[in-house]
Formats: structure tokens, sequence, C-alpha cells
């Protein structure tokens, strides 16, 4: 293998979190690089991250959202926004961060904006269906 930037080197066979300029995360084992820092993940994952909500209580909606409640609730906006808040907990659940298996994966070098290594113990903590966040937008250079 050729050298391909500072470290790099000592992270084969570890497991690695590339981040690429679209923003996408990238999580799997480094197998190998190259000068152009081409890189070859095994057991690579996509985590896509998220802040949207899904309905998991629907058949409640037609009672809390009736006309005679959303009248009222409508002139005073500081009980609507409580509402509003406790009919997410009640109906809804955010997505969490899904992960989208890619198996063996290569990534073009010109493609990656960040390496990092990954904190085994840390991540296999981490309760991804509970985690929310943005996704990273795409570098402009």
């Amino acid at each position: 293998m050729a050298s391909a930037g500072p470290g790099l080197e000592s992270l084969v066979d570890q497991i690695i979190s590339v981040i690429t300029n679209d923003g996408r995360n990238i999580v799997g084992t480094l197998r190998g690089f190259d000068q152009a820092t081409n890189i070859i993940l095994d057991e690579s994952h996509e985590r896509v991250y998220s802040t949207r909500y899904v309905l998991i209580n629907c058949d409640l909606l037609p009672g809390l959202l009736s006309n005679a409640l959303i009248g009222s609730l409508v002139q005073n906006s500081a009980i609507s926004n409580k509402f509003l808040s406790w009919c997410l907990k009640v109906c809804c659940q955010h997505e969490g961060v899904q992960q989208l298996v890619l198996g063996l994966y290569i990534i073009r070098g010109d493609n990656i904006s960040v390496v990092g290594e990954v904190d085994e113990e840390l991540d296999a903590r981490l309760d991804l269906s509970n985690l929310r966040a943005h996704p990273l937008k795409p570098v402009i250079h």
C-alpha cells in the first residue's frame, strides 16, 4: 500500500468513519488505500441521519384533532404549542438513524472530506434508534 497521508496506514483493519463531500457518513473496516486516498471498506454501512417524525398511533389522531378542539387552540397559541408538542410525543416517533448495509465498498479519494477512527466501545453503546440529527450538508469547494 502506498502512503496516503499521515496515520492512514495505522487504521488498516480498524473500523473508521468516512464523511464524504456530499455529506454521507459511511462506517466500515478499512481494508486498503492507495496514493490517491481511494479507500476500500469492508462490512460497511451508511448512517443516514434525520429529524423527521413518523406516525405510530394514527388511531388517536381523530379524537385529538377534533374541529372544536383545534378552534379553541388556535385562539391561544401558548396552549396550542404545548398541545402540539404533546401530540408529537403521543402519536409520533422520530426516525432515528437508519443504517443502510453497503458491504464491501470503495470510496474515491477525491470524494473524501474526513476519515476518523471509531471508538468501538462507545459506538456499541449508542442507541441509534433514539438519535436525531440534521443530515450533513455537502462540502462546497
